[in-house]
């Protein structure tokens, strides 16, 4: 197997090949990450801010090093994609009765999308120049934000994600392992400055200090990853957001540059831009796989995704939506009663949950304690 490329024609090949088939930038480093990555990495987990998930403990060698992975590659080939919106994602916001479901999963599911691709681009690379290929996304154990900053695509912002000078904080990531050197190009340097803005947008003050984040404060965790209820003191500022959070993205003046993606299939659905809370309530276990077919929001489930729909209606302050949580007062899931409780307690008034509570006797531990905890109806939702 060849393992050097003899200048950069070939580079440009590999770069003009990528370009070709639909990524927004591609570009290449070696394949070992900074000490400042792994420390980071190292404390993040040591300090249990990945919440529950395990598997950034499990995998934590691994992550750390490239060499780990696979000590036979000696270049990674990164590419972006561009999936910017083409209007401001916060204003979906404005509308309590609608719920807001982050950009990225508004479109197909993007890991479908790019390891299609990058697996056309490994073929091309491994037939072009005869050396081993692999392909990844981010679900394998590599770190690609600071590898992404090693090739030049852009910088791990305050917000810890990457930021680019031509697309703001709109870029999927993924990478093409090889064992071909190929010359890298320069690195990102960090171009946030004094800005702070999106720490100061994040809901829950889930960012403990520039460039650090608390999972377990995030809404995009909370709606995504935590599998157990929203804890009490986020719950109203998770405000209509039913599967992810924008903000500390959508706030970053980096994407004034942005301009919407150009893939067809990274586009919102219309059926998902703003869904009503009363219809996404009424979904089914079928009925949800339907809905969600193509998005990244089928990983988590109906019963998850129907807590955060729950919550939402809860912060709506629309006594309206209170018949869709009573009816899911009746549902299989522990998990979607105990936050039907929860909304009517800040749907209903006060006495009227109170009588709810006498004749809706609950063995379910949690779905008690939402009962002896209820919460003073709200008027309003929280905004951003």
């Amino acid at each position: 197997m060849q393992t050097s490329m003899p200048d950069d024609d070939a580079r440009e090949r590999i770069r003009a090949r990528g370009l070709g088939l639909g990524f927004d930038v591609v570009r290449f480093a070696k394949t070992e990450l900074p000490a400042a990555a792994r420390d980071d990495l190292r404390q993040f987990i040591a300090e249990g801010r990945h919440g529950t998930m395990d598997w950034l403990a499990t995998n934590g060698k691994r992550r750390e090093s490239i060499d780990a992975l696979w000590p036979e590659a000696r270049s990674a080939i990164v590419v972006g994609m561009n999936y910017a919106p083409s209007a401001d994602p916060l204003q979906t916001m404005d509308d309590a009765r609608a719920g807001a479901i982050s950009v990225y999963a508004q479109g197909d599911d993007y890991h479908d999308v790019l390891k299609c691709r990058l697996k056309q681009l490994a073929q091309f690379v491994g037939h072009a120049f005869k050396v081993d290929v692999r392909v990844f996304v981010d679900t394998a154990p590599v770190m690609e934000k600071p590898l992404a900053q090693e090739a030049g695509v852009g910088w791990q912002g305050k917000h810890t994600n990457l930021v680019s000078r031509d697309f703001g904080s709109w870029l999927f990531l993924g990478s093409v392992l090889t064992t071909l050197e190929i010359p890298a190009d320069a690195h990102e340097e960090d171009h946030c400055g004094s800005c702070r803005r999106c720490l100061d947008a994040c809901p829950t003050n889930a960012f403990t200090a520039p460039y650090r984040i608390d999972a377990r404060r995030c809404i995009s965790y909370l709606t995504i990853e935590h599998k157990g209820q929203i804890p009490r003191e986020f719950r109203e500022q998770m405000g209509n957001r039913i599967y992810g959070c924008d903000d500390c993205l959508a706030v970053c003046p980096w994407n004034t540059f942005a301009s919407a993606a150009r893939e067809q299939r990274l586009h919102a659905r219309e059926e998902l831009r703003s869904p009503p809370l009363a219809d996404l309530a009424r979904l089914d276990d079928g009925a949800f796989r339907a809905l969600f077919r193509k998005s990244p929001v089928k990983r988590i489930g109906r019963d998850r995704f129907v807590r955060n729909v729950l919550v939402a209606m809860g912060n709506s302050g629309d006594p309206e939506l209170a018949p869709e949580a009573l009816r899911l007062l009746s549902d299989p899931s522990p998990l979607v009663r105990a936050m039907a409780v929860w909304a009517l307690s800040r749907l209903l008034p006060a006495d009227e949950f109170a009588r709810l509570g006498e004749h809706c006797g609950e063995p379910d531990p949690d779905v008690l304690s939402e009962w002896g905890q209820p919460s003073a109806p709200k008027a309003q939702r929280r905004g951003r």
